[in-house]
């Protein structure tokens, strides 16, 4: 049985989905007004393991990321560089597409954009205002918390500190600002907006995520994913709303990841400590060693980025590597049933343990540990030389699995040398066979000062990069 922590509940709770076998999954996506930084991606990655694993556990899931392209953020910027809300969030959209492919990330099957869905929008809004939620105050429109006696169940914010009548237009305040919140914004002097039933204007932030979440996901979903800091009052809103507008529960499990900071201070750019993926690349670090610093933390634990913390994770992964390199390539011997049987036995006790880790809430400390307790056993029988390569064949289709949760691994297309590597190391090889040794050397070093690193073995040479 898989379980979660649902924040909704505060407690941890079997899974069990609205239909047998498959689920329904939204995921608060980018606001596009600048790059997203690492701590942002902290939060996609924990959703992109859970999801996978998800799959893993053989889930059919219907996946929706939204993309916020009109709020207060975005509509500043574009002002600020003096061209239009599309021209402006493009770019920002378009590099955040390429980052989850550089860092793995499966693609949702929907990423609906909030200026794509200005109609769904208006259709909820104008039913709010028709069933006495919402209220029209100087051209804008307002829900109101005092007609909705749930609000707060989310957050468990104190309803004494509800402001009863004041409103609040920003898209996000703190969480003391109790207060009614904006639906429909009233048109304001060059800013975008939209001709529509309930008058001209455009959205709040918070009505985006519940038109668009139901629209693709009905009006009750399985799971609602997000940082802690989306729960207020980002996600305590969107309840409101939609059970306001529906008359039934929004979502049955609320998953929150904890926050990253780095240096154990939060991220700011005055402080020099902000990074966003762009940035780490050009620092030549691996966008996959990235990956697997960000989920090798519980998602429910604060995650502190060092540079050191950044290097154990590449030393980590690149142990699971070099053990995959050395059964794929080591010359193993045909060896006794009983033997292979012996590995199936300790490979599936690895799987067993890694899937049950994993749906103990996402217990990914416990889910490496299989990983590297496997390891760590099958190392020690090639040390011995007591594995054969029927056996071998054996871990390395656990490993692969497992790998389809973690999305670790090198691709087959990262171990493809260049053309003139090639070249480099088959007249290194040439010159070995002629015994000019001082020419092999000379070759092997620089081959070295390239990241690659050559090692002479029975069954010939074999190379692997390093960082």
């Amino acid at each position: 049985m898989i379980r979660f922590y649902n924040t909704l509940s505060g407690k941890i709770e079997d899974f069990r989905p609205l239909r047998p076998g498959e689920l329904g999954l939204y995921t608060c996506g980018p606001t596009v007004y600048d790059y997203p930084h690492i701590g942002n991606y902290r939060a996609y990655i924990f959703e992109d393991l859970l999801k996978r694993f998800l799959i893993f556990s053989g889930f059919k899931v219907t996946h929706v990321m939204n993309i916020t392209d009109v709020d207060d953020k975005t509509i500043k910027g574009a002002k600020a560089l003096g061209v239009s809300l599309n021209e402006y969030t493009k770019k920002y959209i378009e590099a955040f597409f390429e980052d989850i492919k550089v860092l793995r990330i499966q693609p949702a099957d929907h990423y609906p954009r909030a200026t794509e869905h200005i109609e769904d929008m208006v259709r909820m809004i104008k039913g709010l205002l028709d069933k006495g939620y919402a209220y029209f105050k100087d051209g804008s429109v307002y829900f109101s918390l005092a007609k909705f006696p749930d609000y707060g169940k989310l957050s468990k914010i104190n309803k004494e500190e509800l402001r009863a009548g004041a409103r609040v237009e920003t898209d996000e305040y703190e969480k003391e600002s109790v207060y009614d919140f904006v639906l429909w914004k009233k048109v304001k002097p060059g800013e975008p907006y939209w001709e529509t039933e309930i008058g001209p204007g455009r959205p709040g932030w918070h009505i985006e995520c519940s038109a668009m979440s139901t629209r693709y996901l009905g009006p009750t979903f399985d799971i609602h994913c997000g940082g802690i800091d989306n729960i207020f009052p980002h996600h305590e809103n969107e309840i409101a709303q939609s059970e306001a507008y529906y008359g039934q529960k929004f979502v049955n499990y609320w998953l929150h990841c904890h926050h990253l900071v780095v240096d154990g201070e939060k991220m700011s750019k005055s402080k020099g400590n902000f990074f966003t993926l762009r940035d780490l690349l050009a620092r030549q670090i691996n966008p996959v060693d990235l990956r697997y610093f960000l989920l090798s933390t519980h998602y429910r634990k604060m995650l502190n980025f060092t540079f050191d913390n950044l290097e154990q994770a590449r030393a980590s992964r690149q142990r699971i590597i070099d053990f995959v390199y050395e059964l794929e390539h080591q010359m193993l011997p045909q060896k006794s049933q009983s033997q292979t049987d012996s590995v199936s036995t300790m490979t599936g006790k690895a799987l067993a343990d890694f899937k049950d880790s994993l749906a103990d809430d996402l217990n990914i400390s416990s889910a490496l540990g299989a990983v590297f307790e496997l390891v760590r056993e099958i190392n020690s029988r090639l040390a011995r030389n007591e594995l054969s390569r029927p056996a071998a064949n054996v871990v390395l289709t656990a490993i692969h699995e497992m790998d389809k949760v973690l999305a670790i691994l090198p691709e087959k297309k990262e171990e493809e040398l260049p053309a003139e590597i090639v070249i480099k190391i088959e007249q290194r090889e040439q010159a070995r066979r002629e015994k000019n040794f001082a020419l092999a050397d000379s070759i092997r070093q620089e081959l070295l000062q390239q990241g690659i690193v050559l090692e002479d073995t029975r069954e010939g040479v074999r190379w692997k990069k390093i960082k």
